[in-house]
């Protein structure tokens, strides 16, 4: 199972005292899921919330962002037909014949990014039609300091 995790600690809104968020993002049944599970160190305030499907909300995708960067999902090697990579695309987000042709113009080019689960999930469903790919961290790009 792919997963990827964040603890924050914020004020708890009834007592004021130190509430713990653990944030969390997963793959599990062949879907992105995410959770947070919250808990007042000072007061009996604490909740358990998971999803599966849809979008994961963007405070979990930026709390994970911000702790562990973006991955990168990009093409390996030889450039696959276009035809798999748009069937991938359209099972996986149900997207339009459009905006799946965007993607994939996307994930030829600069290619895709996001949490590292997300884009884990978008590379398995790339190769179960043999699309060959990897995911990484963003490449950066350096330039030699003037001298």
């Amino acid at each position: 199972m792919i997963t990827q995790g964040v603890e924050i600690t914020t004020q708890c809104n009834d007592c004021g005292g130190e509430l713990t968020r653990d944030i969390s993002q997963f793959i599990h049944c062949g879907k992105v899921w995410w959770g947070i599970e919250g808990s007042c160190r000072a007061c009996p305030t604490a909740w358990c919330e998971q999803d599966s499907g849809g979008t994961t909300p963007e405070e979990i995708r930026q709390a994970l962002l911000t702790e562990h960067g973006p991955a990168l999902l990009h093409l390996a090697g030889l450039e696959p037909s276009l035809v798999p990579v748009l069937h991938a695309l359209r099972e996986m987000y149900g997207h339009s014949p459009a905006e799946a042709r965007a993607m994939a113009h996307e994930l030829r080019t600069t290619g895709l990014t996001g949490t590292l689960v997300e884009m884990e999930f978008a590379a398995a469903g790339l190769r179960r039609r043999s699309v060959a790919v990897t995911v990484g961290p963003p490449t950066v790009t350096r330039h030699p300091a003037p001298g």
